[in-house]
């Protein structure tokens, strides 16, 4: 018996293929190649591989064992991609955190994850460290500090963690033992911390890899934040994944980007629509060469179609994709291929290799094309579950599929399309209103910059389309003047009752737009429309 058990030990680790394996394996196939450039900061694949191990026994020396939980806070650097295989190796959950939280919202996090050890970007510990006095089981805490400076009292300096010379762990990790909790953006009163593991990462790379035609040859740089799984999972593991180089940028400043392209002879840039537009926009983008793009990807929302035109005049050798998921599928689910974005500009595609989509009625039916309900899906890509929530998670896999909580349906071509979240379709006088169709058609006025359409309550109507407008530099609009020109392209229950002009929108740091913020704020400034 024993001897059995032996056995099937060892082929268990012959066949192992979990997260914690990607950095080693393609450091055996590319030892000397450039895998990550920070900065001044530059690591071949053996180098990335190495310092990877050396986190992951860091880890172990500090008391972390396999399932213990590490929050990470941090803007973009190349230790976070560390952290991201090295907790993964040592069996360790890594917790990524917005930066751009309050003390208050990471504390729920901590608490509620349980994390013991917090990683910390050494500029956000005084809030890290807010959030640790709200409660929590916080034991072990490392900073990540500039070259030169000193570690802030109570820290450990995580460069000094990376000088241990003790071995690595090497647990077996199953398929599906969790290694990752995500915590949605959320629209309701709290996050929800998303469960993955190997399993569900690692086949959604492969569907990213496929559907988004990437190789080994790709230089991408990464701008959007990393706590997000879009550039975390869509983008920065596939590179790792393949051996292709990852250019890491702080932030998405369109300046910092261009030039970072211009310099590294960047060929794949993702973004959703929001950056692509600060992009187009910036007097850098005209002094630069941007020759070598030859692919982008956005995704958060659909393409405005005067934005897709501008691109393919002013990046006429650039292909383009549209990414779209969520969260629970970590994160991809559907793509638009460059061939058909010109056709079928808005659509969201068709389901990825390794998903499964439909569309469903309320009564969770399957609808024929053309008919919209929310969207469902099934694949390996999906969560395990939302931590400590049985109720929530057995709502969401109801009948055997994932409800995404988006409404959509497929066309006569088999393409996807998302109508509106759930949340985001306005309901006015018994009409439904996509707020994306009404969005779409305000893009096309000239004066138009950005805009966002939501709803507002109405004592008759229960709700009146209303609309955010930032117009373009110098240019002057009138709400009456936007009014016009959706008359003529939209039916009247669709046309805005209210335009609100606003210098910006208020976006989350990946970029999407934050619409419960707009009702929120223009609820009190509403007048009663007709």
């Amino acid at each position: 018996m024993q001897q059995v058990q032996d056995v099937n030990a060892v082929i268990a680790q012959a066949r192992s293929h979990s997260l914690g394996d990607i950095p080693r394996r393609s450091a055996r196939r590319h030892p000397d190649k450039t895998a990550i450039i920070d900065g001044d900061r530059q690591l071949s694949f053996a180098e990335f591989d190495h310092v990877v191990d050396r986190a992951a026994a860091a880890l172990h020396d500090n008391g972390f064992r396999p399932g213990d939980r590490l929050a990470l806070l941090s803007r973009n650097c190349w230790q976070y991609a560390v952290l991201a295989f090295a907790t993964a190796r040592a069996g360790v959950v890594l917790v990524p955190i917005n930066f751009m939280l309050t003390a208050d919202e990471i504390a729920y996090i901590l608490g509620h994850c349980n994390a013991t050890g917090f990683v910390v970007e050494a500029d956000l510990t005084p809030t890290a460290e807010q959030a640790m006095r709200s409660g929590g089981a916080v034991t072990t805490t490392a900073a990540l500090i500039p070259p030169g400076q000193a570690a802030p009292p109570g820290w450990d300096d995580f460069a000094q963690w990376l000088t241990t010379t003790s071995p690595a762990p090497t647990p077996h990790i199953d398929d599906d033992q969790l290694l990752r909790l995500m915590y949605t953006s959320g629209t309701e009163s709290r996050p929800k911390g998303v469960m993955h593991s190997s399993r569900s990462l690692i086949w959604q790379y492969v569907s990213t890899i496929v559907a988004g035609s990437m190789s080994g040859d790709d230089i991408e740089v990464h701008s959007l934040p990393l706590y997000h799984c879009a550039q975390l999972d869509n983008f920065l593991a596939t590179d790792i994944y393949l051996g292709a180089t990852s250019i890491i940028v702080p932030r998405p400043d369109p300046d910092l980007v261009l030039r970072a392209i211009e310099r590294h002879r960047v060929t794949n840039y993702f973004a959703p629509p929001t950056v692509w537009i600060s992009l187009l926009r910036s007097p850098v983008f005209d002094e630069v060469d941007l020759s070598s793009l030859r692919k982008g990807y956005y995704g958060a929302s659909a393409m405005p179609t005067e934005i897709l035109a501008e691109l393919r005049q002013r990046l006429p050798e650039l292909r383009l994709w549209n990414f779209y998921g969520q969260t629970e599928l970590a994160p991809l689910a559907s793509a638009l291929g460059p061939d058909e974005q010109d056709a079928h500009a808005g659509a969201a595609g068709r389901p990825v290799v390794n998903v499964e989509t439909t569309i469903l009625d309320d009564a969770d039916n399957p609808v024929p094309a053309g008919v919209v309900g929310e969207i469902a899906h099934r694949s390996p890509h999906l969560m395990l579950g939302y931590l400590d929530d049985p109720a929530k998670t057995a709502d969401a896999f109801r009948g055997g599929w994932f409800h995404s909580g988006d409404l959509g349906y497929y066309d006569e071509h088999g393409l996807l399309h998302v109508v509106d979240r759930k949340k985001d379709m306005i309901n006015t006088g018994g009409e439904n209103v996509a707020s994306r169709e009404v969005e779409d058609v305000l893009y096309r006025h000239a004066g138009v910059e950005e805009v966002a359409v939501f709803g507002l309550p109405h004592p008759v109507w229960v709700e009146a389309v209303a609309a955010a407008v930032v117009p373009r530099a110098g240019v002057v609009l009138t709400a009456d003047e936007l009014l016009s020109h959706c008359r003529e392209h939209l039916a009247g229950f669709k046309t805005p009752k209210q335009v609100f002009f606003v210098d910006a929108l208020p976006k989350n740091p990946s970029g999407k737009l934050l619409k419960r913020v707009l009702r929120e704020r223009f609820r009190a400034e509403q007048h009663t429309p007709n």
